[in-house]
């Protein structure tokens, strides 16, 4: 079974940057579908960016154009670079995993999660 192990969160002021990673395990992940969701309390998780099995990447619009995402076949790895942070980028942010093609769902559509990790830009 797949295993999804996230790190690299923390905080960080407004305009900074960060890099989460996620490392897997227990399957390849070269096809698979994966995406970085955030949750804050009292909402439902929503994707972050997302890479599907062809590695077409899509990105929520308010992290378009700052945030990329990678995955590293080799290494297993699914990283997403936050750049220029906003306070709204608080939150845990999970990666997540599922087999099929398309990636940027809803979280319901996956079946593979990490712990989560929290992010903090104060405000």
């Amino acid at each position: 079974r797949l295993q999804l192990v996230e790190s690299g969160g923390g905080s960080v002021q407004a305009g900074g940057s960060l890099r989460l990673s996620c490392a897997a395990s227990g399957m390849p992940i070269t096809n698979l579908p994966m995406a970085w969701f955030r949750h804050v309390s009292g909402r439902s998780r929503e994707v972050v960016a997302s890479i599907d099995s062809d590695n077409d990447e899509r990105f929520s619009p308010y992290v378009e154009g700052r945030f990329t995402i990678s995955k590293d076949t080799d290494k297993s790895t699914l990283d997403l670079q936050m750049n220029r942070l906003r306070p709204g980028a608080t939150g845990m942010y999970y990666c997540a995993a599922r087999e099929g093609w398309a990636a940027h769902l809803d979280a319901k559509e996956f079946t593979y999660w990490g712990q989560g990790i929290q992010v903090t830009v104060p405000s």
